[in-house]
């Protein structure tokens, strides 16, 4: 019997949708939307079928947009197709094919929504997507919140299939007779995803046969944890936060018996835009340097003798940007940033508003943002860290530009390039390289 009530229960714990809402359910024809097709009108729930053709694997492609529309025929529901020349728009957007398929998906998605009052985006995730996508995190670097995997709720987008592994739906489809297709290009382990599922993910099962059970648990215990740490913030906050009209003042005291201590005063500071950088900075400093003065974005703190305090800059700037992965041009302050995707190592050379960068180590979103007191880098056929501040004395760059210097971070908080100037030697493109990025910059002002 298909698994009802568990599918309902998950639903009703995470608040993904109710009775009463509309649900608009992406299908592709495989297992796994398939099954969430017939899961959500076995349950009773009102739903539509939205199927995208890509127009890349020829006869395959015509196949599964065929078969989504018998499926909704023969399941009575409403059914949507559209159909996107991915080639064409990934060339002309100078961006992945993955990326093109990804971002024209969601916009039609959100189209629809907006259209026919759908209230929720049900996609079919189920527990080994979450067991890779934390794999990916953790081989690329991340913090806490990449310990999530997929969230079974992230805005309009939900997950109802995340009880489920792939055995466990493999096992369902077959018990029920369930008729699918075969995407091929899920066999080929060209990509990163696809090489954690076909090579390392079956190796880790040798070790645990119930793997994405016991990722499943943990990833229960990071949300948790999560909480907890912020609970813990909002109670330091209450404590030792000192507010004076708009200043904040915290006593150092409090930050020197901190513990974990850069966990927590990162913690603390995020709110005000420090970067980690910043922060470890500052805690070298708090009892040596009093009139240090440490800068965000947003904000100042400056280090007095048995106090910090922050407070606004004066002159406000931009507050850093996010780019994500389907973006290919970034507007920041005076300049915007493009980025042009190539699948070969294409290295730029003699052009200090260019850099190439190898593409497997970005972590994204990324940031842009202003440079930061405390920002370092390693710069480029260099094999030592150096700060910022003194890479500047040494480019001899005048006062008034130094404040307009922007640095490109990625998603572990290593800086990727210091725009305009240097690349960081960590991200070059080398002779294993597979897949590069081109930042360039345009339209700077004097």
């Amino acid at each position: 019997m298909l698994p009802v009530p568990q599918f309902q229960e998950f639903a009703r714990r995470h608040a993904l949708f109710t009775p009463q809402n509309l649900v608009l359910a992406a299908v592709s024809g495989g297992k796994d939307s398939v099954l969430l097709a017939h899961l959500l009108k076995s349950s009773g729930f009102k739903f539509a079928l939205a199927h995208c053709n890509f127009l890349l694997r020829g006869e395959e492609s015509q196949r599964d947009q065929d078969f989504t529309a018998n499926l909704a025929d023969r399941l009575q529901v409403p059914f949507f197709l559209t159909a996107f020349n991915t080639e064409n728009y990934a060339a002309k957007n100078s961006i992945s094919i993955q990326m093109a398929a990804r971002k024209l998906r969601y916009e039609w998605f959100e189209k629809l929504c907006a259209e026919h009052n759908f209230d929720c985006i049900a996609l079919a995730h189920h527990q080994n997507d979450a067991v890779e996508t934390i794999l990916l995190n953790l081989t690329r670097g991340t913090g806490i919140a990449g310990l999530h995997g997929i969230l079974p709720k992230n805005g309009k987008l939900v997950r109802p299939m995340l009880f489920l592994s792939k055995e466990n739906i493999d096992e369902i489809c077959a018990k029920e007779k369930l008729d699918f297709v075969e995407d091929s290009s899920n066999a080929s382990a060209k990509y990163a995803r696809n090489k954690i599922r076909l090579e390392v993910v079956p190796k880790l099962k040798e070790l645990n046969p119930n793997l994405e059970k016991t990722f499943e648990q943990n990833l229960e215990r990071f949300r948790e944890l999560e909480a907890l740490l912020e609970t813990q913030l909002q109670h330091l906050r209450d404590t030792v936060f000192i507010r004076q009209n708009l200043e904040l003042r915290i006593k150092i005291s409090d930050l020197v018996n901190l513990h974990p201590q850069k966990l927590l005063l990162f913690g603390l500071l995020r709110g005000f835009n420090f970067s980690e950088q910043v922060v470890g900075d500052l805690i070298g400093s708090l009892e040596k340097q009093p009139g240090k003065i440490f800068e965000s974005p947003s904000h100042q703190l400056i280090l007095d003798r048995t106090e910090i305090i922050i407070q606004p800059k004066k002159t406000p700037i931009k507050e850093a940007l996010q780019i994500q992965e389907n973006q290919n041009e970034i507007h920041f302050q005076d300049f915007k940033l493009k980025l042009l995707h190539d699948d070969s190592a294409l290295i730029v050379k003699d052009n200090p508003l260019a850099a190439s960068v190898d593409a497997e180590k970005l972590i994204f979103p990324l940031i842009i943002r202003n440079w930061q007191t405390g920002d370092y880098f390693f710069p480029l056929w260099m094999n030592h860290k150096q700060k910022l501040s003194d890479f500047f004395v040494h480019q001899k760059l005048p006062l008034h530009q130094k404040s307009k210097v922007a640095v490109l971070v990625n998603g572990n908080q290593e800086i990727i390039w210091v725009a305009g100037f240097r690349l960081d030697d960590r991200y070059k493109v080398r002779a294993q390289t597979k897949k590069v990025i081109i930042f360039e910059l345009s339209n700077l002002l004097p």
